[in-house]
């Protein structure tokens, strides 16, 4: 790894949010799914949350390539999804037009914070509505009631990151736990590598100071290869 690719990964890591989140249920078209993904890249959201439509669980490949920065987590219905989001103590907020609404920017972002979004057609479940702490919208003055998924979660996370910024929540350095963060700094600077481990079931090595695999010999037997010829660019 290069040191310019490893100061960026560091960069990006030192910037992550772990406390705040969004949780997409039923959210079906693949393209919203990946804009939402690289919108919570662009905001720092270290992880997401899903409730995937059957036919996301049986052909997942929705959001292939642009979940390489975040991780998702999927849960097998809305109540277990937000049962662990609330064990992390976070503010339950769905995106929702109903009387007890209000204004997305109302909200203090700088709590531990999950936002809902809901299907396309349908919106957020009943369920989860009466789980939720607190329905917020977005203000429309037009013809149209809602906007597209994705730029409504696009509004709502840079309200949230402009809240953050100014509290100084992205110069509080690294947040994430070690394992995590190595297996970030492996996956994103030997992603070819990463690929063959996980294809050989074979464990991550430790990535060191200045970006190097710190691995034994015995490691790389099992690869059956020899670290020259895993150059990454």
């Amino acid at each position: 790894m290069n040191p310019e690719r490893l100061a960026r990964i560091r960069l990006m890591l030192s910037l992550r949010q772990p406390d705040l989140t969004v949780c997409l249920e039923q959210v079906n078209k693949a393209h919203n799914i990946a804009a939402i993904i690289r919108t919570c890249d662009a905001v720092g959201i270290h992880e997401m949350h899903t409730v995937w439509p059957q036919e996301l669980r049986e052909n997942n490949r929705a959001a292939k390539g642009s979940h390489n920065w975040v991780k998702l987590n999927r849960h097998d219905s809305i109540a277990q999804a937000i049962a662990a989001l609330k064990q992390q103590n976070m503010q339950i907020l769905a995106t929702n037009l109903s009387p007890r609404a209000v204004d997305f920017r109302e909200i203090d972002y700088t709590k531990p914070t999950a936002i809902l979004f809901g299907a396309e057609k349908y919106g957020i479940s009943q369920e989860a509505l009466a789980l939720a702490d607190q329905d917020i919208i977005i203000p429309m003055v037009g013809m149209a009631q809602s906007l597209n998924v994705s730029v409504a979660s696009a509004l709502v996370l840079y309200e949230a990151q402009r809240q953050r910024q100014q509290a100084g929540f992205y110069q509080r350095g690294c947040l994430l736990p070690y394992d995590e963060q190595q297996r970030l700094l492996f996956e994103g600077g030997y992603p070819r590598l990463s690929a063959f481990c996980q294809s050989k079931g074979l464990e991550y090595p430790v990535i060191g100071e200045i970006g190097e695999i710190l691995a034994d010999e015995l490691w790389w037997q099992k690869l059956q290869l020899h670290p020259s010829q895993w150059q990454e660019e």
